[in-house]
C-alpha cells in the first residue's frame, strides 16, 4: 500500500479506536483528564521540540510569509462569508470557533506524508519552512485572538482596558504552552537547538511530544457527536475552504510564474492541509477557564463543533491530496486550478442557497398556518 495512504488510514483508525472507547470513557472527568494530558504535557512538549528544531533559510523567507498571508486571507474570507451565506451569527460561539479553525493548517499529518511519497524530501523541507509561518499564526495569533474573545465575553465593561491587559498577560504567563515557547525562544537566542540538549533531557521531551497525535485523535473519537444538519454544514464549509484555496494557489502561481515544479506542487497541496489541532487546544483552554466561573453571558466557543470539524477535515484533506497527485500534473495548469476552485465553490454554495430559498418559502406559509389555527389558552398567553 502507498505509505502516505497507509499513514492516513492509521490516523483515521485512531479516531475509530476512540469511538470504540466512548462507553468506557464517557464521564466528564475522563474527558477532562485527557484534556489535561493534551494541554499541559503533550502540547507544550511538541511545541518545544518543533521550535527547537527550527532551521531557517534566509533565501526562502518568502515561504513562511506566504503561508501567513494565506492564513489571513482565509480568515478574511471566512469572516465575510459565514454570516452572509451560511447565516451564522457574527458574534456567536459558532462563528468564533470557525474563524479560529478554518484558516489554520496541519500539514504534518495531512500534507507532508503525501509530499514525501509523491515528490520527495525536498518538497517536505520546503513545506516545513512554509509551516514556520503557519505555526506563528496558529500558536501565537490564534491564541491571542482566542484570549481576546474570551476576555471580551467574560470581562465586564468597567474593568476593561488596563486591568484586562494585565489579566491577559497573567494568563499568557501561566499557560504551559506559552512557557514552552518562551524557554525555546531563549535557548534559540543562545544558538542552541534540540540536538544540542543533553540526552537525558531530549529523550523524555521527545517521548512526551509523541503522545500528542494519538491522544488527540483518541479524544476526537471519544467526544465527537454528529448531527446531520451540522455534518452537512461542515462538509459545505470544507468544500468552500478547498475552493478558495485552489483559487489562492492559482493566484500564487500567476504571481510567480518561474516557480519550479516542486515549489508549485507545494503551493497547491500545502494550503489544502487539514485544519490544525492548535485552535482546538486554545478553545479547550478557554473552555476550561470558563468552567472555573470566569464567564460572561454565553460561552466564547463551541468545543463540540471544533471537534466535529477536525474529525471531518482530516479525511477530506487526504482525499484532496490524493486527487492532486493522481491526475498526472492536471493541477499544475493554472486554468485547471481556477476551474476546480470554482466548481468546489459552486458545490459548497448551491445547496446552502437552495436550502435558504426553501426555508424562505416555507416560513410565510408556516406563519399563516399558525395564525389561522385555533389557539389554546396557553398559546394565547405565549403570544
Amino acid at each position: 500500500m502507498n505509505p502516505a495512504i497507509a499513514k492516513t488510514i492509521s490516523l483515521l483508525l485512531l479516531i475509530v479506536v476512540g469511538l470504540l472507547l466512548r462507553k468506557a470513557l464517557h464521564k466528564a472527568e475522563h474527558h477532562q483528564a485527557l484534556k489535561i494530558l493534551i494541554l499541559n504535557i503533550a502540547l507544550p512538549a511538541i511545541i518545544f521540540v518543533a521550535l527547537m528544531n527550527t532551521q531557517m533559510n534566509a533565501d526562502l523567507i518568502w515561504l513562511p510569509l506566504l503561508a501567513v498571508a494565506f492564513n489571513f486571507a482565509m480568515l478574511g474570507a471566512t469572516w465575510l462569508v459565514l454570516p452572509r451565506l451560511y447565516g451564522i451569527r457574527s458574534n456567536g460561539a459558532d462563528m468564533r470557533t470557525l474563524l479560529l479553525l478554518i484558516p489554520s493548517l496541519a500539514p504534518g499529518m495531512s500534507c507532508f506524508p503525501f509530499l514525501l511519497e509523491y515528490v520527495g524530501k525536498e518538497a517536505v523541507a520546503l513545506g516545513g519552512i512554509a509551516d514556520l509561518g503557519n505555526k506563528v499564526y496558529v500558536l501565537i495569533f490564534c491564541y491571542l485572538l482566542a484570549m481576546h474573545w474570551y476576555f471580551k465575553q467574560a470581562t465586564a465593561p468597567k474593568v476593561r482596558g488596563r486591568q484586562r491587559l494585565k489579566a491577559l498577560l497573567a494568563t499568557l504567563m501561566k499557560e504551559p504552552v506559552n512557557l514552552a515557547i518562551f524557554v525555546a525562544l531563549i535557548l534559540l537566542g543562545f544558538g542552541l537547538h534540540f540536538q544540542d540538549l543533553p540526552t537525558f533531557m531530549s529523550n523524555p521531551i521527545t517521548m512526551l511530544s509523541a503522545l500528542m497525535t494519538p491522544v488527540i485523535l483518541l479524544f476526537i473519537g471519544i467526544t465527537v457527536k454528529f448531527k446531520w444538519t451540522q455534518f452537512r454544514v461542515i462538509i459545505s464549509l470544507l468544500l468552500f475552504r478547498a475552493g478558495i484555496t485552489f483559487l489562492l494557489s492559482g493566484v500564487c502561481l500567476l504571481w510567480m510564474p518561474g516557480l519550479s515544479a516542486t515549489l508549485a506542487i507545494v503551493a497547491i497541496v500545502f494550503p489544502q492541509s487539514a485544519v490544525s489541532f492548535w485552535p482546538l487546544a486554545h478553545i479547550s483552554t478557554v473552555s476550561a477557564m470558563e468552567k472555573h466561573g470566569r464567564i460572561g453571558s454565553s460561552p466564547t466557543f463551541n468545543p463540540q463543533l471544533a471537534l466535529n470539524v477536525l474529525a471531518l477535515s482530516l479525511p477530506f484533506s487526504a482525499t484532496i491530496a490524493l486527487a492532486v497527485f493522481s491526475t498526472n500534473g492536471f493541477f499544475l495548469e493554472i486554468p485547471n486550478l481556477f476551474t476546480t476552485g470554482g466548481l468546489l465553490l459552486v458545490m459548497a454554495i448551491t445547496p446552502v442557497l437552495l436550502h435558504r430559498m426553501h426555508m424562505a418559502k416555507w416560513r410565510p406559509a408556516r406563519r399563516k398556518e399558525t395564525l389561522d389555527a385555533p389557539q389554546s389558552q396557553e398559546e394565547r398567553v405565549a403570544l
